[in-house]
């Protein structure tokens, strides 16, 4: 099997016979969706545009809206380095806009950008951002993942930087997205919980989202280590859940690299299978952060190479079944809504 990330993700033909064949009943279908961790992208002969999300997203379930996260797509080819990732914002603006073209279908209602939080022109960044993003424009991913232990075994490698979060400069940076009204989404490994949980610590003001629990890694030589990990990986969730300016997404563990090798079998994961190999994570972390600061999210299309998106959405129903309705509406769509400040 290659370990090569973009050959899986690359053939939506054959991901979607694969997927094809888990097929379920949409439970609970008028619930409204926000989607608030999704990613679209046009490279390395893997097309995910909004033609291929409106196909995910109106597979039976109610979303009415989605957040663009950052993924590196469409940068500028030319100008100062700080400055490239605003060609990532442009490109979102015109993908939202294709859209609002059909109202009755999901809309791209927010846009998760990048910038060097750490970068002296920081805020010539930000400006950019808030021009091109039209009113899209609501936070920065930064993420800090990095993996010096085993990183030829991750598919999906970080490119974080060592010692970054701990800089002066860096928090700054994180601080000044909070003076102006800005949030901070982050995706690290498991190993960098509690970097993370100082960071939150050193930046109250600022609204802070932990993506895909912290990627608790099962491959390499981490693979024999689950047990261990899983503890360690309590104690931390549970450090970072005393900031109350920190918000947890709740998903993203379909990702090969957290060990449960749903792309290697014949089958796809049903949504029963998912909440038995996962739930453990999902209800501890929600009930440490309380529905009020958590929200579901697809990750799509990089969980798609494991997992169908009705799949997906089914097993977080299941999973909360039995909570108030106002758990659900917050979990679904009401956290989302709040933290991003989106209008949908």
């Amino acid at each position: 099997m290659t370990r090569d990330y973009r050959e899986w993700i690359k053939d939506m033909a054959h991901r979607n016979e694969w997927l094809g064949q888990v097929v379920e009943d949409v439970v609970d279908p008028d619930r409204e969706i926000i989607d608030p961790h999704h990613h679209l992208w046009d490279r390395g002969g893997s097309v995910y545009e909004i033609p291929q999300l409106w196909e995910d997203t109106s597979d039976g379930h109610n979303v009415i809206g989605t957040i663009f996260i950052e993924c590196r797509m469409n940068w500028r080819e030319d100008g100062p380095d700080h400055m490239k990732p605003v060609g990532e914002t442009e490109y979102v603006a015109g993908q939202a806009a294709l859209a609002a073209e059909r109202p009755e279908k999901a809309q791209l209602i927010g846009h998760i950008a990048n910038a060097h939080l750490a970068h002296p022109q920081l805020d010539e960044v930000l400006d950019a951002h808030t021009t091109a993003g039209g009113g899209l424009f609501k936070g920065i991913r930064h993420s800090l993942s990095l993996e010096t232990k085993d990183p030829g075994a991750l598919m999906i490698p970080g490119r974080g930087e060592p010692g970054l979060s701990a800089s002066d400069a860096f928090r700054n940076g994180v601080r000044r997205l909070g003076e102006r009204g800005l949030t901070y989404d982050c995706w690290l490994y498991h190993h960098q919980l509690e970097e993370y949980r100082d960071l939150g610590e050193a930046c109250p003001d600022t609204t802070m989202i932990l993506d895909h629990f912290g990627t608790p890694l099962g491959v390499g030589v981490y693979a024999d280590r689950k047990a261990d990990i899983y503890a360690k990986w309590k104690d931390d969730i549970a450090a970072i859940a005393e900031l109350p300016n920190v918000h947890a997404k709740l998903g993203g563990l379909a990702m090969p690299d957290n060990g449960f090798g749903y792309l290697e079998r014949d089958k796809p994961p049903s949504s029963d299978e998912l909440l038995d190999d996962q739930a453990s994570f999902y209800e501890y972390t929600l009930g440490l952060f309380g529905a009020d600061r958590c929200m579901f999210e697809s990750n799509f299309p990089v969980d798609r190479v494991s997992v169908g998106y009705r799949v997906y959405w089914n097993a977080m129903k299941k999973l909360v079944a039995g909570r108030s309705e106002d758990d659900k509406e917050a979990l679904f769509s009401g956290t989302a809504r709040r933290v991003y400040g989106v209008q949908q």
